[in-house]
């Protein structure tokens, strides 16, 4: 994906264990490149990855999006792991940075504005590039992320599903941590149009919805 108004583009790879998308963010006029999560073998991300990315920004801590995280390590021993400060797996990586909610990360001319949404897991983070939104399992093309987990939450994520995403300008654009939907990348108003997960018109509605939702997928 190349966006002729930003100074990045975006490399969009699938694979992992169940239709997982990872990211390699490149900046236009340094080169510099920033990861999305390490949910796909590292040969796949090799031949687009041209030097030691600055960082791996990490979308949450279940399995599927961390496993092949220390291959990553292996090959680029400089690269920072950027997380929730709360991420048990994560905080015992030697280069490990834990970035509050509504934080700025920047590496080179890239910069990122990390948001935690909890609810489809307790360190889910989201992470802004305008007008890119990395979402993990948070929101997806179509819905939002489930809430089955033993740290999971509907409340919580009702809250980061409405009163953080879908405040933020209509143009921004999703880019989720799985291929679920139609297409791998959307809009978020057409996302709102289209989910009626998006739609609830409060948190008893949107309980209603999710319970609906988990019956009969």
């Amino acid at each position: 994906f190349m966006n002729p108004e930003t100074n990045f583009s975006i490399k969009c790879l699938k694979g992992g264990f169940d239709d997982n998308l990872s990211y390699v963010i490149s900046c236009s006029h340094t080169g510099n490149q920033i990861l999305i999560d390490a949910s796909i073998e590292l040969n796949k991300i090799y031949r687009y990855v041209y030097q030691s990315p600055t960082a791996i920004l990490i979308t949450h801590s279940h399995k599927d999006h961390l496993y092949y995280l220390e291959e990553y390590i292996e090959a680029y021993p400089e690269m920072a792991i950027v997380g929730h400060p709360d991420s048990e797996i994560l905080a015992k990586k030697k280069n490990f940075q834990g970035i509050g909610d509504n934080k700025k990360y920047k590496g080179g001319h890239l910069e990122f504005t990390s948001i935690h949404t909890p609810g489809h897991y307790y360190d889910s983070i989201c992470y802004l590039i305008k007008p890119a939104l990395f979402t993990g399992d948070t929101m997806f093309v179509g819905r939002t992320g489930r809430v089955i987990s033993s740290k999971s939450s509907v409340e919580d994520l009702y809250y980061s599903v409405y009163m953080k995403i879908l405040k933020m300008p209509k143009n921004v654009r999703i880019y989720p941590g799985h291929d679920y939907g139609e297409e791998m990348s959307i809009l978020l108003e057409k996302n709102v149009e289209i989910s009626p997960l998006l739609q609830a018109s409060d948190l008893e509605d949107f309980k209603r919805r999710m319970q609906d939702y988990e019956e009969n997928r």
